[in-house]
């Protein structure tokens, strides 16, 4: 039966406004199949993938994948809480049966390099399978995810914001972002080490979701810190964000830090009892030269103060610089060799590609960090000036090159943890501080080709604390860039904030469709 034929095209005819909840009460009324939809997204990557360059392996079994979805509803079998949706991946994640390139030709055949194709899918792909999400395809990145503003030198080339296409489309999970925000698909997984779920989801005017570090298993994903590394969803609406999180959060033995989690995912998922009144009464935090001594452009500041006003209006107290007084904007370092960077914690990189590598499995055609090295030294990304070079300034990465096998120590990293988590529960305490909500960025995107970076204002902090944080859309520059906030909190309190940024894109909806 044809879309037409079953009454649903004004329901496919606006996909950039389509919700999970919506799709799934259409499925359970009859009045939509997985088919349906998937075709109809399918539709919209033959359309605009080819300006966007989002997805770069197209999982040509989506079809299929919808009429089992189908078959299995029709026979009234229990079907997961993704079941039918169009989903898109991140490239670094492992998927059986599509090699993980992570953006770098040397590691794709098809551009000359060697493939690396896994055993078995990641954690967090299984998961999204076991849902019952329909994988459309594999999303581009930046080579080895070593930027948070582009995939400009991916070996399928730049990916182009959707919602401003001349500037950048932030990264490194910059093909998910623009898969989600062209309407290819409802959610994507992403994954953060230095901005990489933040940046490109402010960027494209959409909800990003950095949990907790050990909410959510990363292994099986190509990997820049295990000790900083965290998957999350990018999407459209909050609910939809935490829909997927609630696919991909929980414990397992794959990744023992997940041990951590039990006991802070919610009864019911993230998802569940969602408050259009959650900031009421809530005590928030404000962006200040407390927390960073980097000031706001002049728009920038303007727009926050809207925002403000907003927050205030939905009930939140609004706690002016509650860092203040503190020495906590004295422990950020920007790197040297990075333009906005503290790189603090990557320096475990090759005991953990040590072990990407020994789980993609025997037949795997590298195996070693010395096999990894020797493969790609004619683009050796470690070199003084290339893109990882910045590693050899860390204090416990020379260390840890001579003995990739053996778990480094980080000493100062470890500190600096400590420190930075310290200090946030004093300052909450001190305050009664329930989160932070600040601009995610000082200022607006660069260009897409400008050589600039994102200047953020919570990366370095939020990934080597490890604490959670959720984009949501604030408004428009004048130029036509999103505007957004992050909501901040300590650990574990992820489905707090959750709620506050569902309250406000409730109270302010000002997101609007890019396409």
């Amino acid at each position: 039966m044809t879309v037409s034929a079953r009454i649903v095209p004004d329901l496919l005819a606006d996909l950039g406004s389509l919700t999970i909840a919506q799709v799934q009460a259409a499925f359970a009324a009859g009045t939509l199949t997985s088919e349906d939809l998937v075709r109809a997204s399918l539709a919209q990557v033959e359309k605009l993938n080819g300006k966007y360059n989002a997805i770069i392996f197209s999982c040509d079994d989506a079809l299929e994948q919808a009429r089992e979805i189908d078959r299995r509803r029709a026979a009234g079998e229990a079907l997961g809480p993704l079941a039918g949706i169009p989903v898109v991946i991140k490239d670094t994640v492992d998927m059986v049966g599509y090699p993980t390139t992570a953006g770098w030709r040397l590691l794709y055949s098809g551009t000359g390099g060697i493939d690396l194709f896994p055993e078995r899918d990641a954690p967090v792909a299984a998961r999204m399978k076991a849902a019952g999400a329909v994988i459309l395809g594999k999303t581009n990145v930046p080579i080895l995810s070593w930027t948070g503003t582009h995939a400009n030198d991916s070996w399928a080339g730049p990916t182009i914001n959707v919602a401003i296409e001349d500037r950048a489309p932030g990264g490194s999970s910059a093909g998910t972002a623009s898969a989600v925000a062209a309407h290819m698909c409802l959610v994507g997984l992403a994954e953060e080490t230095g901005g990489s779920i933040q940046n490109p989801a402010s960027a494209q005017g959409l909800v990003g979701i950095k949990p907790t570090i050990g909410m959510v298993p990363n292994a099986g994903v190509v990997p820049l810190s295990s000790n900083r590394d965290v998957v999350g969803p990018i999407a459209r609406t909050v609910a939809d964000a935490a829909l997927c999180l609630d696919a991909i959060a929980g414990f397992t033995c794959e990744d023992p830090k997940t041990l951590a989690s039990i006991g802070h995912i919610p009864p019911g998922g993230f998802a569940a009892n969602l408050s259009r009144d959650a900031l009421k009464g809530k005590r928030i935090g404000l962006y200040g030269p407390g927390w960073r001594k980097d000031t706001l452009s002049d728009e920038t500041a303007a727009l926050y103060e809207r925002a403000k006003g907003e927050l205030a209006a939905a009930g939140a107290i609004l706690v002016d610089d509650p860092f203040a007084g503190t020495d906590f904007n004295t422990h950020r370092q920007i790197t040297p060799g990075t333009p906005f960077f503290d790189g603090r914690g990557l320096e475990s990189l090759p005991y953990d590609i040590t072990c990407y590598l020994r789980r993609l499995g025997p037949e795997a055609a590298l195996k070693s960090w010395e096999e990894f090295t020797a493969a790609t030294r004619a683009e050796n990304p470690l070199a003084p000036g290339a893109i990882l070079g910045y590693l050899n300034e860390l204090p416990d990465f020379l260390e840890a090159v001579k003995a990739p096998a053996v778990p480094p120590a980080m000493p100062e990293f470890a500190a600096l943890k400590e420190t930075y988590l310290r200090l946030l529960d004093t300052v909450f305490a001190h305050h009664e501080l329930d989160a932070l909500a600040y601009p995610q960025m000082l200022g607006e995107l660069p260009g897409l080709h400008s050589g600039n970076a994102i200047r953020e204002t919570t990366v370095g902090e939020l990934n080597i604390a490890g604490i959670p944080g959720i984009t949501v859309p604030a408004g428009y520059y004048a130029s036509g860039a999103p505007f957004e906030l992050i909501f901040v909190a300590r650990q574990w309190d992820d489905a707090k904030i959750i709620d506050f940024a569902y309250a406000y894109e409730q109270a302010t909806l000002h997101r609007k469709p890019a396409v």
